[in-house]
């Protein structure tokens, strides 16, 4: 097999970890109030304005986030096809074990361990401090503390029991939810606001000039427009790590995906549409903090309290998801490398990875205190996971091939329509975005890399364990 080695024992056994069998606990709206909750974040407040910059005009720029939509929903009937056949609640970790073997699998587990999950934790910690620091300042490392106290506190959550954390996670998301609804009709409603009639020149211009703009460029222009609408729907993936935990996993899993992928997209074209009618395309590509922009027409003088609580909701509630999901790649981590074995303890009272739980809030910790003596913590964190994310992901899109080829016979309850074109497609997107993630992300990008090839000692460990 390629990748050097066998397949992981996590690809070859569901839902067990260590010596416990993990419960099938969760509905499909358990799982769905978790996707929900990693997606619906703090990007829909920051990239509209510069997905906005990359449209020639409002129909452009509707037509992304759509688009942005149906590569979601690319995405996820692939992902409904490897967990509704492979559960396991190592996720992409099993799936890659399978398709490309031992070794790429736990590059994968070191990286989700020590860049992506981890990273992208702190990052919306991060973004939770900015705002609760509006709320409560604490100093100048004031949204660091508050992002540490997050990680802390949600950790422990989790730590106490997959019932607890799932019921919290009810509640932020919902709130969120309506939250975000309750904006975008505001917005709606608002019809011809003074920032509107002030930008609808520039917005017809931009229509009217859209044909002038070179074949290339135009490309191009929508090509980025893209990398910002796909930034704002990442974390869809997250669903992978559940299949391990949903009852009747074969045929609860594409609900799962579909429910889940209909809400968001469902939501962001509603706040999208929100934005068009108070600033136009014009007035979108001229505001920096659209979020804060909109609220303060909403809101007038408690703006800055609305936006902030907003915020802070959100990004509790994809804190407390990732939280959950990430802890369960460590199982499969544990049980396939003896040295590692203690990791794949798993806690059957509690039903969840007690000990993974720890570990990642401590490496989680670790990154919070490098953040807040970078310039820019969130910067720093989106630099640093971003391409080796993008990476994996295609890897994974890869895999749904390779294991239509190589395992034919396995039953498949759910077969991905037009094979093999939604895999490639997924694949091509996930690849012009880890190119686009290297170029544009610096150092903080080679720093990533770097820590992944820094795992590569743990391929020699597993083979000397299995000598």
């Amino acid at each position: 097999m390629s990748g050097g080695g066998a397949v992981p024992a996590s690809a070859t056994a569901t839902g067990q970890a260590g010596d416990f069998q993990i419960k099938k606990g969760l509905s499909v709206w358990d799982a769905v109030a978790i996707l929900v909750g990693v997606v619906v974040g703090i990007g829909i407040f920051g990239f509209p304005p510069l997905v906005a910059m990359n449209a020639p005009s409002a129909g452009a720029y509707m037509g992304l986030w759509v688009a942005g939509g149906l590569v979601m929903l690319v995405g996820a009937l692939c992902y409904a096809e490897l967990g509704s056949s492979y559960p396991d609640a190592g996720g992409e970790y099993a799936f890659l074990g399978r398709a490309w073997g031992a070794d790429v699998a736990l590059l994968f587990a070191w990286a989700r361990c020590s860049i992506i999950q981890t990273g992208a934790i702190a990052a919306v910690a991060f973004i939770f401090g900015d705002y609760a620091q509006v709320l409560l300042p604490l100093g100048e490392h004031g949204p660091a503390i508050y992002a540490a106290v997050v990680v802390a506190a949600l950790t422990v959550l989790n730590v106490l029991g997959s019932m607890e954390s799932r019921r919290v996670q009810w509640v932020l998301s919902v709130v969120s939810v309506l939250a975000l609804v309750a904006m975008a009709v505001g917005g709606l409603m608002l019809g011809e606001a003074d920032v509107a009639a002030k930008s609808a020149g520039g917005a017809s211009a931009a229509a009217g000039n859209a044909a002038g703009i070179p074949l290339g460029e135009l490309a191009g222009m929508l090509g980025m427009g893209m990398v910002f609408v796909l930034l704002t729907y990442g974390g869809w993936n997250e669903a992978a790590y559940l299949s391990g935990e949903i009852r009747d996993v074969g045929r609860n899993m594409l609900r799962v995906l579909l429910y889940g992928t209909a809400v968001i997209v469902a939501l962001y074209v509603l706040v999208n549409l929100a934005y068009l009618q108070v600033f136009g395309l014009e007035g979108l590509r001229n505001t920096h903090a659209v979020g804060a922009d909109m609220t303060r027409l909403l809101a007038g003088p408690w703006a800055a309290v609305s936006l902030s609580v907003l915020v802070c909701c959100t990004a509790l509630g994809t804190v407390n998801a990732c939280i959950f999901t990430g802890g369960r790649v460590y199982v499969s981590l544990g049980r396939d490398v003896p040295a590692l074995k203690s990791l794949g303890a798993w806690s059957a009272d509690r039903e969840t990875p007690v000990r993974a739980l720890w570990l990642q809030g401590a490496i989680t910790l670790a990154l919070v205190a490098f953040g807040a003596w970078a310039e820019n913590g969130l910067q720093a964190m989106v630099a640093y996971t971003s391409p080796v994310f993008w990476l994996f992901m295609m890897l994974t899109a890869l895999a749904l091939i390779r294991l239509r080829q190589r395992d034919p016979g396995h039953p498949r309850p759910f077969r991905v329509p037009l094979y093999p074109l939604m895999p490639l497609i997924l694949a091509l997107v996930c690849l012009g975005l880890f190119w686009s993630s290297v170029v544009y992300a610096g150092t903080g990008s080679l720093l990533g890399l770097l820590v992944l090839l820094l795992g590569l000692p743990l391929c020699m460990l597993r083979r000397k364990g299995r000598a």
